[in-house]
């Protein structure tokens, strides 16, 4: 079995048994080698814009001798994918700002796929903005702890999403309703970080600056306890008391 971390088996584990993947920004080739020897895809296009990534890719695909069922291809993001080639389009491992990049440049080969599967690393509240405002829909969420970073997994189909509080976007809609634990442990945390630079930035409040990040982290603060309150009282989403 090959190995996989704790954060790129949980974007396995989101992806449809026996569709066509291609993995976008796929560096030594972990995942599609773990997706084609468990027999869950009868093939990935292994895809990564720089050379290195690429050299190391086929040597682990050349080693394990799966050539045939995992083609590796150099290029920016979904350019070098072919409309109808795959069905699941994977991007794991990289910001959300270079995620919305690459699915909006390449919305000729998600016109024929059924799913994109994400793990962003940052602005998740923006792709999440972005796949709504792009008419797609998240079915399914994550959030796996990896030794110390926190790390959210997104399966999208194409379809209407009307999510309409930012609390939403910013912790994600099935992951406060499920009372993710994991969520649960990031929001703690945040809100410790939150609360400490907000005690650091008060000695200087008088400058305009500081100020305005002090009403910033306020008002993310008010996010968390909101976002707390709901995974940490069962039944809390459900019965709408707090948002609906």
């Amino acid at each position: 079995m090959a190995y996989l971390s704790d954060r790129l088996m949980a974007v396995a584990q989101m992806i449809t048994p026996n569709l066509p993947v291609a993995d976008i920004g796929c560096d030594h080739a972990y995942l599609p080698i773990y997706l084609v020897r468990e027999n869950m895809t009868p093939y990935v296009i292994a895809c990564d814009i720089n050379a290195g990534p690429v050299a190391r890719a086929t040597e682990n695909i050349e080693d394990v001798d799966l050539s045939d069922q995992i083609d590796v291809r150099q290029g920016d993001g979904l350019t070098v994918v072919k409309p109808g080639e795959v069905k699941s389009v994977v991007l794991a491992g990289m910001g959300g700002k270079l995620m919305m990049k690459i699915l909006s440049e390449g919305m000729d080969v998600l016109a024929q796929a059924c799913e994109i599967i994400m793990e962003p690393q940052s602005e998740v509240s923006a792709l999440r903005h972005f796949l709504q405002d792009n008419g797609y829909r998240i079915i399914s969420e994550n959030m796996v702890k990896d030794e110390t970073k926190f790390y959210p997994v997104i399966k999208a189909v194409p379809g209407q999403m009307s999510w309409d509080k930012e609390i939403y976007f910013r912790y994600g809609k099935i992951l406060l309703r499920e009372e993710n634990p994991v969520l649960h442990e990031f929001l703690l945390l945040e809100r410790h970080y939150c609360s400490e630079l907000l005690k650091e930035l008060a000695v200087n409040e008088e400058i305009p600056h500081v100020f305005v990040r002090m009403e910033e982290i306020k008002t993310d603060l008010a996010l968390n306890a909101d976002a707390l309150q709901l995974v940490s009282e069962p039944g809390l989403f459900e019965e709408g008391r707090l948002i609906k």
